[in-house]
């Protein structure tokens, strides 16, 4: 199956593309570990099916030297042994936050919790709008049929 539409081909997608990554790098610039931001952003990609993003920050991650075993162990996250309190926090609010349509609370109060207990505020936000802007991510790539496997690693650094 072909991709749909080029997003960066099209002038309303190319200004659109540009804002998003914007928003991104605000993300991006925050305190919130690098790492963390890889594993949310690759956890809820997982959940959307949205292979696009499962290659780029697997690739990313990879690149910025996480290891194989964390980054097969992401969808299992709960029955491993290799991330620490803080980013299974962080990975239980980003499939509560990916999962609103399964759960009339959304996030629930112990993940909130979790999430307190780790990150001070500014972290807090920028984990909260990093779920909210891969869960957008996904949805662009899945309905517009970019499909993974010839993402390069730094890809889009020109974005910055």
């Amino acid at each position: 199956m072909e991709p749909r539409i080029d997003l960066f081909a099209n002038e309303i997608g190319a200004k659109f593309a540009k804002r998003f990554a914007n928003a991104a790098m605000v993300i991006d610039q925050a305190s919130l570990p690098k790492a963390t931001q890889e594993l949310v952003n690759l956890r809820a990609s997982q959940i959307n099916g949205c292979g696009w993003c499962i290659d780029m920050h697997t690739k990313e991650a990879a690149a910025s030297g996480e290891t194989a075993v964390r980054l097969n162990l992401v969808a299992a996250w709960r029955e491993s042994t290799v991330f620490t309190e803080a980013e299974q926090a962080a990975l239980a609010l980003a499939e509560e936050g990916t999962r609103l349509a399964d759960a009339y609370q959304g996030v629930s109060d112990e993940t909130w919790a979790q999430v307190r207990k780790h990150y001070d505020d500014d972290q807090i936000v920028a984990l909260v709008s990093l779920v909210a802007l891969i869960n957008a991510a996904n949805r662009l790539a899945v309905v517009l049929h970019q499909k993974g496997g010839s993402y390069e690693a730094g890809m889009f650094a020109a974005f910055d």
